[in-house]
Order: structure tokens, then sequence, then C-alpha cells
């Protein structure tokens, strides 16, 4: 047996967004070592790469942004092991998607008397992009991985060893540079949407970003940017709904169907008890108290923080990431005041049992938080199937990851402030011309500007993903990832401690440190506050990924430090 054959059941043809329109069709089926000898083949080939399956995106649940109830991961509770099913997920359906693309770049070939010159350079340089993404995670996170751009048996297979990360890095370079250079920036109305030049450099990016690479980073983003065909959208919310396809801010994402049964599950952890859902996967006090203040200070340096109103004088991205207490959301008034044992039901103008308070509802948010990012009525729609686009990289990325990259090389000029304000205008639904109305980033201080970036990435990328390797590569993890988690009392002793000292929401102000990161311990000790968990993290080896534990045994690879 080849470990590259393909046997292709039907699957579901994921079209890569680029700016464009999105066309979902249903593939036929084919398997056979003479596959791929003609376009249709190809394309159906490099359609099948596009599935979810092979575009895994990291756990926010593995950061200090998200929480569900007092539970906690492999991450962070530092029992990440070779063993454990994600792990052996990622590597194996990465692997997978590996393979598939060497075979198609090795059977072009065989094909080329049925395919033109330009198809031929398309189709490799789809490929070449394509495998770099999947290079791109595995490099990432396990660090020391197995290299090859050839198909192989499996005696080759199992003979192969890890290779050098900065060799692997520059494999993934010269196959996204190959892309960027022979796929088109974009495609007409008529054409079927795939790969896109921008979507090389913009990838092309990311790792290099992962990698500290700072130079590669600027230059891929800045590259990316001239292209002159990505914007963001014009309203930050409306951005995650469901009703938002093929955004000009979008460059990949991977598209939903109800009708075809692709689509977005297990969401209810996200939504009110109220409106159907469990209220279950909520905010952390540290993501919401990382939201600036209109001043562009934070919480603890601003004057317009108001801890009994915490949601007042925020950043836009604030109250368009979590549910403000007392307004509208899925049709009733979210308010989890221990007091508010009734809300109004906005579809019946009547009051009822308020299950999103814990006096009502012990399992209601154990810290009054909500998701409010991409939530919309209509999940509550087809038995919560949702459409929603998985979006893999947006232009705001771009430019944070052009201005971080150029901060760290300590390359500060107007660019890499228009870069932040752009993305710090567009919260505010302002033009970055007009800084009387947003905070204007002016700064030309590299220690500055770096706590800048940090700060506005996290406001601008909550529940995306992203949190996770940012606190890898700031190696901030065996920091943020060792703190406890808080909540609120339960309602009783709130209202005792809480509510009639006048206190609720936040009984003091928590200070905010040079890493953004809030400092609970003074409300907990005063016992203003209760610990949910404790997350752990070890930072001798989580750093890295282990290697899954079957390759190690039959396949002779070194497993990484610690594990």
């Amino acid at each position: 047996m080849k470990i590259n054959i393909l046997s292709f059941c039907t699957v579901i043809f994921f079209a890569l967004v680029s700016c464009d329109s999105l066309d979902l069709n249903p593939l036929s089926q084919g398997s056979s070592e003479t596959w791929n000898s003609n376009a249709e083949e190809i394309e159906m080939s490099l359609n099948g790469i596009y599935k979810d399956a092979f575009w895994m995106t990291d756990d926010d649940a593995w950061t200090d942004d998200r929480n569900y109830r007092d539970a906690l991961t492999e991450i962070t509770n530092a029992t990440l092991t070779g063993q454990a099913g994600f792990i052996r997920t990622w590597w194996l359906n990465t692997y997978k998607a590996i393979s598939r693309v060497n075979l198609v770049i090795n059977s072009l070939d065989r094909a080329s008397g049925s395919l033109t010159p330009q198809q031929m350079e398309r189709y490799r340089a789809e490929a070449r992009y394509l495998r770099a993404c999947q290079y791109s995670r595995l490099l990432s996170h396990f660090g020391n991985i197995v290299y090859t751009d050839e198909p192989l048996d499996i005696e080759e297979a199992l003979a192969l060893k890890q290779s050098d990360p900065q060799l692997v890095l520059q494999k993934i370079y010269e196959d996204f540079d190959y892309a960027a250079a022979h796929l088109p920036t974009s495609y007409s109305a008529s054409q079927v949407k795939r790969a896109t030049a921008g979507a090389a450099l913009a990838m092309k990016a990311r790792i290099a970003l992962h990698r500290s690479d700072w130079a590669t980073a600027s230059k891929a983003a800045k590259a990316c940017m001239d292209l002159g065909i990505y914007q963001l959208h014009p309203d930050f919310g409306d951005l995650f709904l469901t009703k938002t396809k093929n955004s000009v801010e979008t460059i990949v994402s991977l598209p939903r169907s109800i009708a075809l049964n692709v689509t977005l599950g297990g969401r209810q952890d996200f939504v009110p008890r109220l409106a159907g859902g469990w209220g279950a996967i909520y905010p952390s006090w540290e993501l919401f108290c990382a939201f600036l203040c209109t001043d562009g200070k934070p919480i603890d340096e601003s004057p317009l923080f108001n801890p009994r109103q915490p949601f007042k004088n925020r950043d836009p991205r604030c109250t368009a990431t979590v549910v403000e207490f007392n307004t509208p959301h899925l049709g009733f008034i979210y308010q989890p005041h221990p007091d508010s044992l009734r809300v109004l039901n906005l579809n019946t103008n009547a009051l009822v049992l308020n299950n999103d308070t814990r006096t009502n509802a012990q399992f209601a948010s154990f810290n009054g938080l909500l998701w409010k990012k991409g939530v919309a009525e209509d999940w509550r729609q087809n038995n919560w199937q949702i459409e929603q686009e998985k979006i893999i990289i947006r232009y705001a990325d771009v430019l944070l990851m052009y201005a971080e990259a150029k901060i760290e090389l300590n390359e500060i000029d107007q660019s890499v402030l228009n870069a932040l304000n752009a993305v710090r205008a567009r919260a505010y639904k302002v033009n970055p011309s007009n800084t009387a109305a947003y905070p204007a980033v002016t700064s030309q201080s590299q220690s500055e500007l770096r706590k800048m970036v940090r700060m506005e990435r996290r406001m601008e990328f909550a529940l995306e993903g992203i949190r996770y390797m940012d606190i890898i590569r700031w190696d901030l993890a065996e920091k943020v990832l060792n703190l406890p988690v808080y909540g609120m009392l339960d309602p009783n002793e709130l209202r005792e401690k809480v509510v009639k000292p006048g206190l609720w929401f936040f009984p003091q102000v928590p200070p905010i440190d040079e890493d953004g990161v809030a400092d609970f311990g003074p409300m907990y000790r005063a016992g203003l506050i209760k610990q949910i968990t404790i997350r752990k993290f070890d930072a001798s080896r989580q750093y890295l990924w282990p290697i899954p534990t079957p390759e190690v045994l039959t396949s002779g690879l070194v497993q990484n430090p610690n594990y």
C-alpha cells in the first residue's frame, strides 16, 4: 500500500475565500494510481484539502480569554501528553493533507498532456500554497517535525527523521513565495474562487511571526497590503455574523452550508439560558479587563473607568465581544444581577423568570459575562446548525502583524502607526485621520508600541483562535496560564458583600500590569470574589506540543523535551 493513495468518498468542495463570492459544489468519486491525470481530477484533489478537518484552529479554551464553567483542558491543567486525542488528530490530519498535496504535485507531469502551461502553473502554485499552510501549523505547534515533499511508501515514510526546524521554515517560505508569484490576486465573478497571492503572503507573514522572523513577516505583510485588494470591514461587530459573506476583509476562510450539511455546531454553550442555551462558555474577566477605555488607557489608569458600570467608556470592541448588562440580547434583556429575578422578554413584552442570574440557575455564567461576538438570532434556527464562515486569516491580522514586526525590528515609522490606527479607528467606525474621534496611537517608543500592539491584538481577535499562539510566542503562557480563574460569589454572599455596599459589578478596579494582565488577587483576598479553578502551565515543556506517542513508538521519532 502507498500511504499517499487517495480514496475519495463524496466530499464537500470548500472553495477558498479570497475577497470574492463563494462556491460550494459536491464532488464525485474516484480512486486509483492513475488519478490526477486531467484538470477535473486535479481540481477535485485540491478541493478536498479545503475540508474543515484539514484546517484546525487553536481553541480559546487553551488561553486566558475563555472559560467553560470550572472545567480545564489538557493544556490549561498541564496534563498534556502525546496520547491526547487532539494531538493525534492534528498530526494525522495534517500529514494526510500533505500526502495528498505531494501526490498532486508529483502527478502534474502525468497530466501535462491535457493541461495548458497556465493550468500547470496555477495547480502547482495552489498545491504548494496548501502544503505550506499545513507545514506551518505543524512547525508552529510541534517544532520538531518530519518534512517531505515527495510521495512515499510506508517503508520510506517510517525511515524519515525529524528535520531541522529552520530548514522546514525555509521550505515553507519557498512554497509560499512560489504561490504568491504564480497565483492570481483575485478571480472574476464567473470563476470558482480558490487560493490567491494575497492568501500566500498573509499566511507566510503569520508563520514568520510565529517564528520571530520579523524581517520576513514585515515584508510579506507589506506585500499583501500593497496588493490593494483587501480592506477592513466597516463594522467590526457585523463581520462575524452569519449574514456576512465574502467580506473585503477576509483573506482566507472556509464557507459553511446548511444545504450541504457543512455547519458549525455545538454553540448552545455560548448562548444565554433564556434564549435556549446554557451560558456555560463565557469570556474571562482577564479578557474583559483588557479592553481599553475610550481615552486609550487601561482601566486602572483611565479616569473614565467606573467599576460600577464597567461597560461604559470602553473601546467599542468590548460591547461587540461581551454582552453588556441590562441590554437586549437574543430576544431578552440580559442581566446577571442577583436581585434581577425576572427580566423582559422582548418578543412578548412580558416579564419572565431570569435564568441568566445564578440566583435562579446555579449554572448560569459563573462570572456574569456572556459572548456576543458572532452570536446571532439565526443560531437558534435549523436545530442549531450554523452557516457562519470559518475565518482563517483576515486583513486586520495582516496590518497588526506588519506593525508588530516593524516594532520588533525597531523600524518605527508612520506606516506602523497607520497600521495600528487603521484597526483601532475601524472599531470606532471612523476614518483613521479623524484622530479626535478615537484614541489614535502616536507614540514612537518601541516598548510602548510593543504593549499597544499586543493589547490591540487581544481586543481585536478574541474568540478567533489567535490568542493561544500569541501567548506562546510572547512567552506569556507560563504567566497567564498559572493564574486562578475567578468569578462571582454565590448569590447570598454576593448580595451581602458586593450588592448591598454598592460595589456591583466589580468591587474594586483590578491593577493591570505591563503585559496587560489584570490582577484579581486583591479582590479575592478581600473576600469579594471567589476562585473558580486554578490553571496550570508547565513552562519546561508546553511551549511545544508533544509528538504523538504512537509516532514515537513506531517511527522512532524523538519526543519533545520533558514529555
